[in-house]
């Protein structure tokens, strides 16, 4: 992982603080600034027992972000994933990280990459079935249906009738950032899940198993269960 030079710090803080597009482009904030403490592990959970995907030194800048456990602190890695690292470890800085994104018509790239990037920011979220906050519980669907409707499309609030609207993804090397997953359930004989595409053969989702939003890659078991994806 690379240090963050002070120069990029400023621009992100003067971005964040002025709250301004510029042109054709949209600012999505990705988190703060945080420097470490001390040499420590970027785990894949909260907890010092789970794997740990990145050792940083003392000194070394991270973008951070609040995560479902007041002891942790999630970290945004460089192929888009999630760790987690101790908050105590972490000094938090005034300056906002930020990327600036081309945004066209609502429905267009820009818009949906900006969703995609902003579902980031709710990881650890706990999952809720039947839930809409994104901050406090939410589905899957909810979860998608939410972060489309803050980009100004309105889907449905299942998974199934979701998987029903938008110009349709036959293959796997066509999907592009932000495009909705759907995923077969085999216990109900329908469609029961869904996801953002994130990039990289990852995507991020209100998940059961990972008791909250979590990203996942694209493994053969989750691919196996893909039957649909919209954009």
């Amino acid at each position: 992982m690379k240090r963050i030079g002070l120069k990029l710090c400023m621009a992100a803080a003067s971005l964040s603080l002025s709250g301004l597009s510029f042109g054709a482009a949209k600012v999505v904030i990705l988190g703060r600034l945080g420097e470490a403490t001390r040499k420590m592990g970027i785990h894949a959970w909260l907890s010092p027992n789970s794997h740990v995907y990145w050792t940083v030194s003392p000194e070394e800048y991270l973008v951070v972000n609040s995560s479902s456990n007041k002891d942790w602190l999630s970290v945004l890695l460089q192929n888009g994933h999630r760790g987690y690292v101790p908050k105590d470890s972490i000094v938090i800085l005034p300056f906002n990280v930020t990327r600036q994104v081309d945004e066209g018509p609502v429905a267009g790239y820009g818009a949906r990459y900006a969703a995609a990037s902003d579902a980031l920011q709710y990881l650890g979220t706990p999952y809720v079935w039947g839930g809409n906050s994104l901050r406090h519980g939410v589905d899957c669907s909810g979860f998608v249906k939410r972060l489309f409707g803050q980009i100004g499309i309105d889907l449905p609030r299942t998974a199934a009738e979701q998987a029903l609207v938008g110009e349709p993804i036959t293959r796997y090397e066509d999907l592009k950032v932000g495009d909705r997953l759907y995923f077969w359930d085999s216990k109900e004989g329908k469609i029961g899940h869904t996801g953002i595409y994130i990039g990289n053969g990852q995507f991020v989702h209100s998940s059961v198993n990972h008791h909250g939003v979590a990203t996942d890659y694209l493994t053969p078991a989750w691919r196996k269960i893909l039957v649909a994806a919209r954009r």
